[in-house]
């Protein structure tokens, strides 16, 4: 694992334990499950922001933020479903996602209101962030050119989804509890990677 990767990671994402590049290997051999894949993700992200919008649509910051990116999301659920179509591919079943599974079981849901939407937030930061990095080793790695672009405005975005769902969080709680919190989110995200397969047809 490239010592590059580790500090990028870490410095820019937080996250503390970097995907295997190798994974990229595995994961162009299964391209039509990871584009399947992967439009499930970007469909269950919109569903995602339209569930804080409302279950919290008494934080209007919140909502003028977050009510692009149910757009954005839709958007990019659609052009994975196009790329799957050009190539005859079938985008198949929804299928389920362990990772993300474990992670709202980390959730602590005995909260007051605003510590609840800071969960829900860090829960979706965290998503992005990782799925960022996936793209990132993607974008950087596939042989194929053109997914190497394809996967790099994937990254970007991500990246921007998960700076802005922190920054919320802060406008709700105290900024030291939001990072204590976030601290322990990507301690429980390491333990979670750990206790998972890491499938080259899956984005997570």
């Amino acid at each position: 694992m490239e010592k590059e990767q580790l500090v990028s990671e870490k410095q820019v994402l937080g996250l503390q334990l970097p995907t295997d590049p190798r994974w990229v290997n595995i994961a162009e051999i299964s391209i039509e499950e990871i584009l399947a894949d992967h439009a499930w993700c970007e469909q269950k992200a919109a569903n995602t922001c339209i569930s804080l919008i409302v279950k919290f649509s008494e934080k209007e910051e919140l909502v003028q933020q977050v009510a692009p990116i149910v757009a954005e999301e839709w958007g990019h659920f659609r052009k994975v479903l196009k790329e799957l179509t050009k190539r005859g591919y079938k985008l198949g079943k929804a299928r389920p996602d362990e990772y993300v599974k474990k992670l709202l079981h980390f959730e602590n849901r005995q909260l007051q209101k605003d510590e609840r939407v800071v969960e829900k937030l860090l829960i979706s930061a965290l998503i992005e962030a990782r799925s960022c990095e996936r793209f990132r080793l993607l974008s950087l790695h596939m042989k194929d050119e053109y997914f190497k672009n394809f996967y790099h405005e994937f990254m970007v975005s991500e990246a921007g989804h998960y700076k802005l769902f922190l920054s919320l969080a802060k406008l709700y709680m105290p900024e030291d509890y939001v990072n204590k919190r976030w601290k322990e989110y990507l301690e429980a995200e390491v333990e979670i990677l750990k206790s998972i397969e890491l499938r080259g047809d899956r984005i997570h």
